[in-house]
């Protein structure tokens, strides 16, 4: 059992940044795919980010390319998401989740797959106002 735990949502104006962390208690992340995920009110779960905690890949959605950034922290046992240049259509409810088969190097329809995440954290607001 893998209990997460998403800190650092807030409301920040367009342009800005705000950081994520994702941390887990019950064990630690090794040998897990650790990702990102938002929802939207009226909106399906949408894949972010993603990291392979052993080998340190990383993979984002097109809509975060260059904006935001999985990094993960061996001592804290954290992941973190990054994310720069915020613009309103970022604003969501934002879910850390891991599964037990590490790789990111998946077919989309695997790795963007909510139901690919074994567990889930309970989530932390973004708000982004333009």
């Amino acid at each position: 059992q893998v209990q997460l735990v998403e800190s650092g949502g807030g409301l920040v104006q367009a342009g800005g940044s705000l950081r994520l962390s994702c941390a887990a208690s019950g064990r630690t992340f090794s040998s897990y795919r650790v990702g990102w995920f938002r929802q939207a009110p009226g909106k399906e779960r949408e894949f972010v980010s993603a990291i392979s905690w052993n080998s340190g890949i990383t993979y984002y959605a097109d809509s975060v390319k260059g904006r935001f950034t999985i990094s993960r922290d061996i001592d804290k046992n954290t992941v973190d998401l990054q994310m720069n240049s915020l613009k309103s259509e970022d604003t969501a409810v934002y879910y850390c989740a891991v599964d037990r088969n590490g790789l990111v190097n998946l077919p989309k329809e695997v790795l963007h797959n909510p139901k690919e995440y074994e567990y889930w954290g309970q989530g932390t607001q973004v708000t982004v106002s333009s």
